[in-house]
């Protein structure tokens, strides 16, 4: 195992590693211990009661967190015509076709998120291979693939996240920044938290939320009772 810092040690005394805490409480402490000395991205992670081998039990989707993830994303549209001034007009960091297709095979990737027109999908399909293993592929599951692409990239803007299960059934999803402040923050991972509920496929059999930690980057994990969170 990797040998901790003093101040991971230190930290992490503050955690009691066996003890499920109240959702609010953890992610007070998750702050409480974030030991870098940088703004932090709060990260909760879900271990699911799923069989990510069957088609039936695959988890993946977008959610908008109401107060952002304090990280603006650079976005990349694909679209023709008229597509493209509406990408525009909606804040899209880049917008365009053939030349950007280009410039993704020479090794460009200034850009976090890319949104494509269905009738693109064909030449985005041509870089799918460079793409896909760097998690950017655009996908309708995540409402990247679609004609409305300002409502796309309005909602990326305002602080959308995609979720998808691995193969051990774990969700990972950014909440925000350890510099938010406490309400923003349960704020966000309640509607995080709702969205992998309700996402819960019919097929999955036993207890669906297996456990559910918070933790910010480079700090101990923090685990939350799912029974604390109170959905409206």
């Amino acid at each position: 195992m990797a040998k901790r810092g003093k101040k991971f040690t230190e930290a992490a005394k503050l955690v009691e590693r066996t003890k499920a805490y109240d959702y609010k409480e953890a992610i007070e402490l998750a702050k409480k211990t974030s030991t870098v000395n940088f703004d932090a991205t709060v990260e909760v992670a879900f271990r699911l009661g799923i069989d990510t081998r069957k088609n039936d039990q695959q988890i993946r989707g977008a959610v908008v967190l109401p107060n952002g993830t304090g990280k603006t994303q650079r976005v990349l549209v694909f679209a023709k015509g008229e597509k493209l001034k509406e990408a525009e007009a909606a804040g899209a960091d880049f917008v365009g076709d053939a030349e950007y297709i280009n410039k993704i095979q020479q090794g460009w990737f200034d850009f976090d998120v890319i949104v494509a027109t269905p009738d693109m999908m064909g030449e985005v399909g041509k870089i799918g291979r460079v793409l896909g293993p760097k998690g950017l592929m655009p996908n309708p599951k995540t409402g990247t693939v679609t004609f409305d692409v300002a409502k796309a990239v309005e909602e990326i803007k305002a602080g959308k996240v995609e979720y998808r299960a691995d193969k051990a059934g774990i969700i990972h999803a950014p909440i925000g920044k350890a510099s938010f402040d406490d309400q923003k923050l349960q704020e966000n991972f309640t509607t995080v938290f709702e969205t992998i509920l309700k996402a819960k496929p019919a097929a999955a059999k036993g207890t669906y939320m297996k456990s559910v930690n918070v933790t910010t980057t480079m700090g101990p994990a923090v685990k939350i009772d799912p029974s604390s969170v109170t959905i409206k």
